[in-house]
């Protein structure tokens, strides 16, 4: 006796899933009648739009990135960094050295406005510094270091 309301129970949800199926089962149908009913749509292609994956440029329009050659730009060659107490820095005087992250041998970073385009090492022409391009960081890793 203490097994029959635990069985009514379960004919009653498995009954109501059966009828719920059924009706899932209707409602399916009735859409797909409905969508094979309805006239197909009238689809036709833009021909108004200009394309850009052509590299036609507009009559009118620069073709050369003259316009941009003489815009100033911070060019900066890091050779590492350091964090340092305002104490140590006060302490600071003619001859004191100060430890840098980077090794010695190590690539330098070359950033223009603070983004980096490449790597190089030191050389030393006619008594000057300058710095040796080994690497040049792709436009792509340059986006992807952005969203870093």
């Amino acid at each position: 006796m203490a097994d029959e309301p635990q069985e009514e129970g379960l004919d009653d949800w498995a009954a109501a899933l059966a009828e719920q199926a059924e009706a899932d089962a209707r409602a399916a149908a009735q859409e797909q009648a409905a969508a094979a009913a309805a006239p197909a749509p009238n689809v036709q292609a833009a021909d108004i739009f200009q394309r850009f994956d052509t590299g036609a440029v507009p009559p009118g329009a620069p073709n050369n990135i003259d316009m941009i050659l003489d815009i100033p730009v911070t060019l900066t060659v890091e050779l590492g960094r350091t964090k340092i107490a305002i104490r140590s820095l006060l302490q600071l005087a003619q001859g004191s050295v100060v430890e840098l992250d980077g090794l010695a041998g190590e690539p330098m970073d070359v950033l223009v406005n603070g983004c980096l385009i490449a790597q190089g090492e030191v050389v030393v022409v006619n008594d000057k510094f300058g710095i040796r391009l080994t690497d040049i960081i792709t436009p792509a890793e340059r986006i992807r270091r952005l969203h870093k």
